[in-house]
């Protein structure tokens, strides 16, 4: 068959470990026989973002934000074991949150459905998108031990000299205080992300946080919303027939345990943070959780929600056998040539990325899987198939559909 052709690249990040080599099986087995694969390549990998002093990821950064579409496979962030391990200049930061911050980005995660892997949560009949506000709040705290007697203020000066003071509170004895901040503008750009992606993929919105208690810094998320909602996207909402609703976070996680999902669940940091990892597990695994970060100005970034895959990465150097889930990077990958389809007008390519990911979830639903998901399917009599024999099996499938 002919190759599909790609006009504009996509910008490829690779990664390091387990996923690393799976990358190279999904783009050897699943991509480059049926697609003429444009991309512009940057190694994410630890040993060259050390080698490079991390410019490397400010590198990749920028050519997505040029180009507008990217696929990441999953990177190391190094702790202090991984410093001595690989011998690194210093403890760099984490790739996501360099080019989260680079991009102004929101990330959406969601779980893949299929057959024979049911949610714990029994009404749960479609995929609920988690979108998480990356910044600020706990994540950017800054903390004191608060040694005996006294007290703790919050205090603002402003550049002309104005002062607002506020009491934290009046210590009889040793204790702790935290200081936490957010911008209009990051919380601007959260808003602006979540209804753009809705619009996109055609679903409601949630929105949550607990404005009740906290009546000046979460009840500023919700005015942020409401503003830009009702300024920017009332109408094109209720064109395309979707809506965006407002409660507390506690009620909101009371109703989407009843909900059967199919919307966008937008979070602040620490909740985003929470219920990502219980929506993934509820839903059956975070080998099968999709991640995009998407921009207010339109750019898109796609990749898995897992990581490295570490301990199978070393049983694979040991040339163990391994069996590792490769469909959230195969997914990955559909993202970003679905999306680079979108933008250059090339339904070809979009529909390669449809049947691509129907051969992978046909795949799993004859039976054939890798061993996380052999351990809860519902499925009878499925065959266990190691890292390679799984995409060779998705390669097979997807030739009988093009």
């Amino acid at each position: 068959m002919t190759k599909i052709q790609m006009k504009t690249p996509l910008v490829e990040m690779d990664g390091d470990e387990m996923t690393r080599i799976l990358w190279q099986m999904i783009k050897d087995d699943l991509i480059c026989p049926f697609v003429d694969l444009k991309t512009e390549y940057y190694d994410l990998g630890l040993v060259h973002r050390n080698e490079t002093d991390d410019q490397v990821t400010f590198d990749s950064a920028e050519a997505t934000r040029r180009l507008g579409v990217a696929v990441k496979c999953a990177t190391i962030t190094p702790n202090a074991a991984r410093v001595e391990e690989y011998d690194l200049k210093q403890m760099w930061k984490s790739p996501n949150g360099t080019i989260r911050a680079a991009l102004d980005g929101t990330v959406f995660r969601a779980p893949i459905v299929v057959k024979g892997i049911e949610p714990c949560v029994r009404n749960w009949k479609k995929p609920i998108t988690l979108a998480r506000h990356a910044y600020g709040d706990v994540y950017k705290n800054v903390e004191i031990r608060v040694p005996g007697a006294g007290k703790v203020e919050l205090v603002y000066t402003g550049e002309d000299g104005t002062e607002i003071r506020e009491l934290v509170h009046e210590y009889a004895g040793p204790g702790v205080a935290q200081g936490m901040h957010n911008l209009d503008s990051s919380i601007e750009s959260f808003a602006r992300s979540c209804f753009n992606y809705a619009l996109d993929t055609h679903q409601d919105v949630w929105f949550a946080t607990k404005d009740t208690i906290s009546k000046k810094y979460d009840h500023r998320f919700k005015d942020v919303f409401q503003e830009i909602f009702d300024a920017e996207y009332a109408d094109r909402f209720a064109e395309a027939g979707i809506t965006y609703f407002y409660t507390l976070i506690d009620d909101a996680v009371a109703r989407v345990m009843k909900a059967e999902g199919g919307f966008i669940w937008a979070c602040k940091n620490y909740d985003g943070d929470v219920m990502s990892d219980m929506v993934s597990s509820a839903f059956g695994s975070l080998a099968m959780m999709t991640s995009v970060l998407v921009s207010p100005a339109g750019v898109y970034e796609y990749e898995a929600a897992h990581g490295t895959v570490q301990r199978h990465y070393y049983r694979h150097l040991k040339g163990e056998e391994t069996s590792t889930n490769s469909v959230a990077t195969i997914f990955a990958w559909t993202g970003a040539l679905r999306k680079r389809g979108e933008l250059d007008e090339l339904p070809e390519l979009s529909a390669f990325a449809d049947k691509l990911e129907e051969a992978t979830l046909a795949t799993i639903e004859s039976g054939r899987m890798t061993k996380d998901l052999a351990l809860i399917t519902s499925l009878e009599d499925v065959q266990v198939l190691n890292s390679r024999e799984f995409i060779e099996a998705v390669a097979e499938e997807l030739k009988t559909r093009l």
